[in-house]
């Protein structure tokens, strides 16, 4: 077998498992194997991450790393469905964890109940071919954007609040936007948290969903991605808009590039 070709042997129940998945010619057999030999970093297991774990999951990405050093509360069953009631109380990353695993035991799912710094993120992030960030905050946003861009890592990013949300994809190289191009530092003082303007839940379903896709997407090179682009949808309109994203040559991340 060739050395890029990854191994096409499937068992009996991974055949039936996937078979959606092989029947489409965009994917097919080598499609589904990339996916098993494939890794993604799911940077939070709140509202974003639980669809983001579940898809990529169910999917059959072959090795899965959940980060998140928080424990379920009751106020976060209203969104993040990776979670039970009886789950409160218990560290999110492993709890994420055990309920992928019961979702797919045929992959690999690794917590780490940590929280993110600048000081580990760069064993984090190297240890996988991508990232997908549904952190809740300003500062881990930066700090897993600058370390991505840094190490070369695609990331797929999405942000919700009340009843929006955002999305794009960030691609390292040739010339291409990061996320400072997005979102300036002086943007930290303008977003509330979910707990501080509400969130309706459902909405962190489409935007996780819309990034499992994305980050399948640029695992199996499949489709037009959301590089140089956001995506943008609100749910009280029922509508979906998209825009350009220029690169910014005085960008702080990835000016100097340019």
């Amino acid at each position: 077998m060739s050395p890029d070709l990854p191994d096409l042997t499937f068992t009996d129940d991974a055949l039936s498992r996937y078979s959606r998945h092989i029947l489409l010619p965009e994917i097919g057999a080598l499609g589904q194997a990339r996916l098993r030999e494939s890794s993604v970093l799911v940077i939070g297991a709140g509202g974003l991450g639980s669809p983001v774990g579940l898809y990529l999951a169910a999917a059959g990405v072959g090795r899965i790393g959940i980060v998140d050093d928080d424990h379920v509360e009751l106020s976060n069953l209203q969104r993040q469905i990776l979670f039970e009631t009886g789950d409160v109380g218990q560290g999110k990353a492993d709890s994420a964890a055990s309920r992928l695993s019961a979702l797919n035991p045929e992959i690999e799912i690794v917590p780490h109940p940590v929280r993110v710094t600048e000081e580990n993120l760069p064993d984090l992030v190297r240890a996988y071919d991508l990232v997908c960030d549904g952190s809740d905050n300003f500062p881990t946003r930066y700090a897993v954007a600058d370390c991505c861009w840094a190490l070369g890592k695609t990331l797929v990013s999405g942000a919700v609040q009340r009843f929006d949300g955002t999305l794009s994809t960030f691609v390292p190289g040739q010339g291409r936007p990061c996320y400072r191009c997005l979102m300036p530092d002086a943007e930290q003082s303008e977003a509330l948290s979910c707990g501080q303007a509400g969130i309706f839940g459902a909405v962190t379903g489409v935007i996780g969903s819309l990034m499992a896709i994305e980050a399948l997407k640029e695992l199996l090179s499949l489709g037009q991605g959301l590089s140089g682009r956001v995506l943008v949808w609100s749910a009280l309109n029922a509508s979906f808009r998209s825009f350009d994203l220029p690169p910014d040559p005085e960008c702080a991340c990835c000016g100097g590039e340019r």
